[in-house]
């Protein structure tokens, strides 16, 4: 009982520390996990005897279907290189269902977003003023770090607005720092992916915003943001960035030259395409793939520089390629499922008299934002690839999902 109430009195403890730590520590996005996930397991005899809201039950299937989908490159190669997706995808079952029973306030997680957005920009100037790296890239690499950065600083603006009004002026001041920081830390990372995501994200944002509060004014400020965007593709390493986008691009379309960042994944992308073709329904398989792309390269059929990776830069085609239309089915299902849980419909963001909980909107949006922006990142890289992209979605998901579920119980007094 004593652990009980240590653990098992709000995932304060340790789920808000998550984003705060996932990008300026050393594994940081790894200690509020497993903080998490040892609370989960010590109060097991409490919240095990609770009923599951069916979102859990949703949220947890998804993941489980992930889970099987890794688990059929084990017998590949036995270990824990092989064993290590899969066990992190059943290991945050155990706490979607703690924090079910358990839930974070949600005003904590909005702080622990802030203060991760805040340390991911600073620790970006640190990297590139002070030690004079080329682009900043935490301890993940530029791609994870910038990527990452930005979500936390879309999410911290998102919050922001809904809820001006509520938060204190200390309050508003961290949170305007978090899209400040947050933002120059994707911009110290160089990472254009992630601002190609942008382009898909502020629009779909904007428009939920409207929809969901009929204040029209937010088209105004995407157009706003729109012109700070251009504004700042003039500074001299974005520009650069983008120039040689263009001309990585130019040059493969005209030579067909692949040795370049963009040329390589245009050819990672055409060569995941035509094997996916042959094998639509079950893929390669992650052996498979290696191997019938070493004999394509030998045999002149595709460049050498495609060996350099074991994935397509792609989230989609990676997964067509190596587990056909039945793995991208399943990726479809593990972003849809939270897409599905988060969006913001009448019954999650507003009372019985019609009025609208601002908190509850946010934490539908961010949810909302979650999903998307991974399904944008995964157009250049395999996000799903790396550690700290697996472990912020399938933590982050839970957390905003039981933190909703707090406000419709409080305010409803029915499980949704």
């Amino acid at each position: 009982m004593r652990a009980h109430r240590w653990f098992g009195r709000c995932a304060n403890c340790g789920a808000c520390m998550l984003p705060g730590l996932a990008l300026w520590l050393p594994s940081g996005y790894s200690f509020g996990a497993a903080l998490l996930l040892l609370a989960a397991l010590v109060s097991v005899p409490v919240w095990c005897r609770r009923r599951a809201p069916r979102a859990a039950c949703w949220l947890a299937a998804a993941f489980c279907a992930m889970a099987a989908l890794w688990l059929l490159d084990v017998g590949v190669a036995w270990g824990w290189g092989s064993l290590d997706r899969p066990a992190k995808y059943l290991l945050v079952l155990p706490c979607i269902f703690y924090l079910m029973a358990f839930a974070p306030r949600a005003s904590w997680l909005w702080m622990g977003v802030a203060l991760g957005s805040i340390g991911s920009g600073l620790f970006g100037f640190f990297q590139t003023q002070v030690l004079d790296l080329p682009r900043a890239n935490g301890f993940t690499n530029a791609i994870q770090y910038g990527n990452l950065s930005m979500l936390l600083a879309l999410m911290s603006g998102l919050v922001l607005g809904v809820q001006w009004p509520r938060w204190l002026p200390w309050q508003r001041l961290l949170l305007v720092s978090a899209v400040l920081l947050g933002g120059a830390g994707s911009l110290l990372s160089q990472s254009r992916g992630g601002w190609l995501a942008l382009a898909l994200l502020l629009p779909v944002g904007a428009w939920l915003l409207v929809r969901t509060t009929g204040q029209r004014w937010v088209y105004g400020g995407l157009c706003a943001l729109v012109l700070v965007a251009a504004a700042l593709t003039q500074l001299p390493g974005v520009k650069e960035r983008v120039g040689i986008a263009r001309q990585e691009v130019q040059t493969y379309q005209e030579s067909g030259e692949s040795s370049s960042s963009v040329g390589q994944r245009l050819a990672h992308w055409r060569l995941a395409w035509e094997m996916g073709r042959d094998r639509p329904f079950i893929g390669w398989g992650r052996a498979g793939y290696m191997q019938e792309k070493a004999r394509r390269v030998a045999a002149g059929l595709a460049p050498p520089s495609v060996l350099d990776y074991g994935h397509a830069h792609n989230e989609f085609l990676d997964l067509f390629v190596k587990r056909g239309l039945f793995g991208v089915l399943v990726l479809m299902g593990f972003y849809g499922v939270p897409l599905a849980l988060f969006w913001p419909t009448a019954a999650r963001i507003r009372d019985a008299a019609g009025n609208m909980d601002r908190q509850s909107l946010s934490l539908c949006l961010a949810g909302v934002l979650l999903p998307l922006s991974y399904i944008g990142f995964g157009l250049t890289q395999v996000f799903l690839a790396h550690n700290s992209g697996n472990v912020f979605y399938l933590f982050m998901c839970p957390l905003l999902l039981a933190a909703l579920h707090r406000r419709q119980a409080r305010r409803t007094g029915v499980i949704a």
